[in-house]
């Protein structure tokens, strides 16, 4: 059986929409929201099982992966964030790069030989990877209208990804990955699917316009820490909104918060462009925190961790 794993974002879906289109195959789909990473761990599997994993950190799922070799299942493994010591092992294959400026979906374009190259740079500008999105299209010769199209789809999947629940979300990530993947090109699919393309559209936009009413609740030189309402559009904007503080003030690094069902805050930080370090070691110096260098999350903060966090952010920026 093959057993397909990936991230809820724009990135572990175009990563496997890429894969697929090359390899077809008849998979089981194993997903989440943007936040449920450790997705290995609903993950059976019997001797000779294929198991493809596309953008969640191998560090943090390095339990049930040994337990899946162990079972005898062949394992592909390709990602950027921290990965910790990847294991020695004859049935795992991993394509592993933390550069703070490479994506999971970069990585399969590469191993593909960039035979479906638009859905690539489309994920990259889901990761707010600019340059490297506009690097990699440079052998598609796209016009700066096209090139827009793929940044504004790309933002979208990744903006549905992100939510408290598969309830916040305008699509289960599951549902998502096969409205794509029939399409060999995105631009194909924004022409075809314009049901679905449209209704992430006006989501994005409606949400991104309430959350830029919102004011920092911490602001200084180098850091703003923003606090979101406790509802579904805060909770689903919560990351993209990162990224756009990030592109309109590049030299600062942004902490967005947003309630968890909990009662706690969920954490996204991203780091400056013009310094694309640190959000994963920051992230990971607190309990469900981890991601990559130029931006990581926090699952769970406890509400009085806030100040602690704010001075450790502050710390690591100034």
């Amino acid at each position: 059986m093959q057993i397909d794993v990936f991230n809820g974002d724009a990135d572990g879906i175009c990563a496997l929409v890429q894969l697929r289109l090359a390899q077809p195959a008849d998979a089981k789909l194993v997903t989440g929201i943007k936040r449920d990473i450790e997705l290995l761990a609903q993950v059976s599997v019997e001797a000779d099982d294929h198991v493809t994993v596309l953008d969640i950190s191998l560090e943090k799922n390095r339990k049930a992966l040994d337990r899946i070799l162990e079972q005898g299942a062949e394992v592909f493994y390709v990602d950027h964030h921290q990965a910790g010591d990847i294991p020695a092992h004859p049935h795992l294959k991993t394509i592993i790069n933390t550069d703070a400026n490479v994506c999971t979906s970069l990585l399969v374009d590469q191993y593909l030989e960039g035979k479906y190259r638009a859905w690539a740079v489309t994920a990259a500008f889901g990761d707010n990877l600019i340059d490297s999105a506009e690097q990699a299209a440079k052998t598609l010769a796209l016009s700066a209208v096209d090139l827009k199209k793929l940044n504004d789809l790309g933002v979208c999947i990744n903006y549905n990804g992100y939510g408290a629940n598969l309830g916040d979300l305008h699509f289960a990530p599951d549902a998502l990955y096969r409205e794509l993947v029939p399409y060999a090109s995105p631009f194909e699919f924004m022409a075809d699917n314009k049901a679905i393309y449209e209704r992430l559209l006006t989501g994005y936009s409606d949400d991104m316009a309430l959350a830029l009413q919102t004011k920092p609740e911490y602001q200084a030189a180098a850091v703003a820490v923003y606090l979101l309402p406790d509802v579904a559009w805060a909770r689903r904007i919560s990351g993209v909104f990162g990224n756009e503080l990030a592109n309109r003030s590049p030299e600062r690094a942004h902490a967005v918060l947003s309630f968890t069902e909990k009662g706690d805050y969920q954490v996204s930080v991203r780091a400056p462009l013009t310094n694309k370090t640190g959000a994963d070691e920051l992230c990971s110096a607190f309990p469900t925190g981890g991601g990559r260098k130029g931006a990581a999350g926090i699952n769970h903060l406890p509400l009085d961790n806030l100040p602690a966090f704010i001075t450790a952010f502050e710390q690591k920026y100034r």
